[in-house]
């Protein structure tokens, strides 16, 4: 796949997940520890961007009452609610400094659940830009990086999932994800693979 017809889509790298004091990083700072998730994620993004691929961003927020999430909440958005996690203009809800956004890539306005395309104008986007392979990478594995994933393949996407730029609660959820689940909707393959496919 060429660069100009690729698009790499990062998930959730904000400070609630990302970094320490975040609402949500306890759970998920072994996994990112022991995949150096942060780091690979960190020089996968440059690469991308030497290359020429469209870098897109895709945070979740929500206001501070959480009206936009239904009552009584359940699964993995009540430890959302519960932790305080991704409030609209709170330091949790800001993307890590690691892999800031430049001015001219792209930031996903609207994502409120799991599926970075429900919610969102994502397909339209790469639609616009004649996108027909995307990478996906983030928080968490077995979450919204599969739910994207998953609706990706089902679009008609060319779609990989960069193995050692996600992360989740424990890494036995996390290999078992990329083992059983991911690999029926996506190449599960590293940064380094996937960048040398890419022309």
């Amino acid at each position: 796949m060429t660069a100009l017809q690729t698009a790499l889509i990062l998930i959730e790298y904000q400070h609630d997940f990302t970094s320490e004091n975040g609402a949500l990083h306890e759970g998920v700072k072994d996994c990112m520890q022991q995949i150096n998730m942060l780091a690979n994620s960190k020089a996968a993004l440059k690469s991308a961007r030497e290359k020429g691929i469209t870098i897109i961003y895709s945070p979740i927020s929500f206001s501070d009452n959480y009206r936009e999430i239904r009552k009584p909440t359940y699964g993995v958005l009540q430890n959302v609610v519960a932790t305080k996690a991704f409030r609209q203009n709170s330091w949790g809800a800001e993307i890590v400094e690691d892999v800031k956004p430049l001015p001219t890539e792209i930031i996903l306005e609207g994502k409120r659940g799991l599926d970075a395309f429900y919610s969102t104008n994502l397909d339209f986007i790469l639609r616009q830009l004649n996108i027909h392979s995307v990478a996906v990478c983030g928080f968490l594995t077995n979450c919204c990086v599969e739910s994207t994933v998953r609706t990706a393949y089902e679009k008609g996407y060319d779609v990989t999932t960069l193995s050692d730029c996600c992360a989740t609660l424990s890494m036995q959820e996390h290999n078992t994800a990329l083992e059983k689940d991911l690999t029926l909707f996506s190449h599960v393959i590293n940064h380094q693979e996937w960048l040398k496919s890419i022309k």
